[in-house]
């Protein structure tokens, strides 16, 4: 695949990124219940994506591939189509974010091996676990924050 182009995300946006986020989460988060995901979704919709600096992977024809969310330099959330998992979006997105905050932290699910192995392989470094995700669930979330002694 091509490069993709990253832009800012308005509202009209959120659509898709909705569509993104499910996709994804569904793939990504299989522990979570159907019940627990639509409750995250509510939480996604209505008070994350408004307040969050929301940027966009869209491939040359337009259509977004991808987006992260920021909240200052915490990664509020990044979530890659699943057809275009493994292109190397999520890496551009990040270094992105990194290009405009320089710092960043995020919070991980430990279960989300995936994901924490993309972080680890962009320099970021585990500080801290929480036996409990922000919603009160059994799920253990990795606090990790970038290391700028990497690359």
């Amino acid at each position: 695949m091509s490069e993709e182009r990253i832009r800012r995300c308005g509202p009209e946006d959120f659509p898709r990124l909705l569509d993104i986020w499910y996709q994804a989460t569904c793939q990504g988060h299989p522990f979570l219940s159907p019940e627990q995901i639509a409750q995250q979704y509510a939480l996604v919709r209505d008070h994350y994506m408004p307040v969050a600096e929301l940027w966009a992977a869209e491939t040359e024809d337009g259509v977004i591939v991808g987006f992260i969310a920021l909240l200052d330099s915490l990664i509020g959330g990044l979530f890659v189509d699943p057809v275009f998992h493994r292109c190397g979006i999520g890496t551009r997105l990040i270094q992105h974010a990194r290009s405009l905050r320089g710092t960043l932290s995020l919070g991980v699910y430990a279960q989300n091996e995936d994901a924490r192995r993309l972080y680890g392989r962009l320099g970021f470094r585990e500080v801290g676990r929480s036996p409990q995700d922000d919603a009160g669930l059994p799920f253990e979330v990795i606090a990790m924050d970038l290391d700028l002694t990497a690359p």
